[in-house]
């Protein structure tokens, strides 16, 4: 069977047209960035849903943790967006707060950006780290019920 030129032109195109949407599918997925640093820095204590009922550490912790979906709620409907911030950074102390009783991650930030960003200033590493901070605390933001 032989393929005329216009039809495979079409059929090229058409071919190239479905494998850029797969393509921005796939971008689409990897791009939150938010997501995966709560993936991977908080879901073991406060669970996938950040409600803190199915993390795997939860049997261990000798308090338990708050249900992340609920801060606007318990803010008068306004999410605590600088608060969380200064929280999930932990560098200064929020009096508000109480106890530390997470990470500090903010230095844990500061420390993995500084791994990969090993040839830039000072600077450069920690706006990596207050970049992960904010994708993470927009991400806690778009959890909310």
């Amino acid at each position: 069977m032989k393929i005329s030129k216009i039809d495979r032109g079409f059929l090229l195109a058409a071919i190239g047209v479905m494998l850029i949407v797969l393509s921005i599918n796939a971008q689409a997925d990897k791009q939150d960035i938010g997501k995966r640093e709560y993936e991977s820095a908080c879901a073991v204590c406060h669970g996938l849903t950040g409600r803190g009922d199915d993390g795997p550490l939860k049997p261990y912790l000798v308090k338990p943790v708050p249900n992340l979906t609920v801060l606007a709620k318990n803010n008068k409907g306004v999410f605590p967006f600088d608060k969380v911030f200064q929280i999930i950074d932990g560098r200064q102390e929020v009096a508000t707060h109480g106890p530390r009783n997470m990470p500090v991650w903010g230095n844990a930030f500061n420390n993995q950006t500084s791994l990969f960003y090993d040839n830039y200033p000072e600077q450069d590493k920690e706006s990596g780290a207050r970049s992960r901070i904010l994708a993470l605390t927009e991400y806690l933001y778009r959890l909310q019920d």
